[in-house]
This record gives structure tokens, C-alpha cells and sequence, in this order.
């Protein structure tokens, strides 16, 4: 799901197939969102209620915008499992749970609203460019074909997050899903842990408790 950090990343239908799932990941949060109606102060997940877990997904789209508009001279990081790898304790910090809170206050009174227009700006955005493009994120240089699964995951994970809070189905779309599975593996053989993972997405034992990829 990755091409060499130099070379020409956004080429072809790959890039063509990561934006379309970008995109379908970006409607399935904004049409999940939609469906929250007066529940923003339920229980979203961990500490998070409703609103902040909305928040904190719409940071990924939020940082696309942002990051497109500090680009990098170089890449330091090759692939969106790099990218996991090397935001592993931020990720873990304390203090991505106010930044979600914060975030989704900053939704304002509206905030289905502000998802839904930060979603059609923020895809028709990518929509522009071609994945070559270079920008700078929290880990160091990427180009955008490479961070873009990174936020199709995030968007992906945390949207079902929400259904499941909200108690709505979890249809989630086949690109997203094929894009943030295709994540979920490159992590888990990559850390050695392909095997835990394997016998339990074929039913032969569950995880342990806290058992993830990330």
C-alpha cells in the first residue's frame, strides 16, 4: 500500500483507489455524525463524550489541511505504518484527550454542520492534488500518498466508534475498510504480531485484553 518515499508516490490508480477511500471515509463520518441529533453529551468512548470523539475525528481531516500548507523538503517517513510507528507516544499522550474535547467544541453550535463542510472541503482538496505533494506532520517529511491512509484509518476506526456509540449500523465502506485492514496488517507483521491476529480474525481464540496494532 506504499511506494518508495522518493519516488513517485501519487502515480496511478493507487493513489487514484487511497483518495477514493479517503473520500467514502469522509462521508461515512459526516453522515454518521448527522445522525447524533441532541446526543452530543452521551458517551462517545473512553472520556470522551459524544462531541469530543467527533472532535477528535475530525482532526483527521483537519490535519490534512493543515499539514498541505507546511510542506517539507524531504520525506523522513516512507509509509503510513512508519508514520504509526514513529507517533506511537503522542498517540499514548495525555493530552491528545483535551485536544479532541477542544476540537470539538470548536465545532461551534452546529457541529454536524461544520463536519459536514469540513468534510466536502478537506476531499475536494485532495481532490487537487496527486499524492506527490510534500508536507510536514507531527512525525517529520511525508508525501501525501503515504500520511493520506493514515487518516482514512483514523477517520474509519474512530466514525465506527461513534456508530457503535450511537448505536447505529456499521457499514462500514468496503474502500475505507479494505485501506484501514490493509493498515492494520502491514502493522501487525511488520511488529511480529501477525499470528495472535490471525488465529483470532479466524476464530480460533480471542485477543488478550488491550491487545492492538497501534
Amino acid at each position: 500500500m506504499s511506494a518508495p518515499p522518493d519516488g513517485p508516490a501519487g502515480a496511478g490508480g493507487a493513489w487514484d483507489a487511497s483518495r477514493a477511500a479517503f473520500a467514502d471515509a469522509a462521508g461515512w463520518f459526516a453522515r454518521t455524525t448527522a445522525a447524533v441529533g441532541d446526543r452530543w453529551a452521551g458517551p462517545g468512548l473512553g472520556e470522551w463524550d459524544v462531541r469530543a470523539l467527533v472532535g477528535h475525528t475530525s482532526r483527521s481531516l483537519l490535519t490534512v489541511e493543515e499539514y498541505l500548507g507546511r510542506p517539507a523538503a524531504g520525506a523522513q517517513v516512507g509509509s503510513p505504518a512508519g508514520y504509526v510507528r514513529a507517533t506511537r507516544a503522542i498517540a499514548a499522550g495525555p493530552a491528545v484527550a483535551q485536544r479532541g474535547r477542544d476540537a470539538g467544541a470548536a465545532l461551534g453550535a452546529e457541529p454536524a454542520a461544520a463536519v459536514a463542510a469540513l468534510a466536502g472541503r478537506v476531499v475536494a482538496l485532495v481532490g487537487t492534488c496527486d499524492g506527490t505533494e510534500l508536507l510536514t506532520t507531527v512525525a517529520g517529511g511525508m508525501r501525501l500518498a503515504q500520511y493520506l491512509p493514515t487518516r482514512t484509518f483514523e477517520l474509519t476506526v474512530h466514525t465506527a466508534d461513534l456508530a457503535a456509540a450511537l448505536g447505529e449500523p456499521l457499514e462500514v465502506p468496503a474502500s475505507a475498510a479494505a485501506q484501514a485492514l490493509a493498515l492494520v496488517s502491514d502493522l501487525a507483521v511488520g511488529d511480529g504480531r501477525a499470528g495472535p491476529l490471525l488465529l483470532a480474525a479466524t476464530g480460533r481464540r480471542g485477543l488478550p485484553p488491550g491487545w492492538s496494532v497501534l
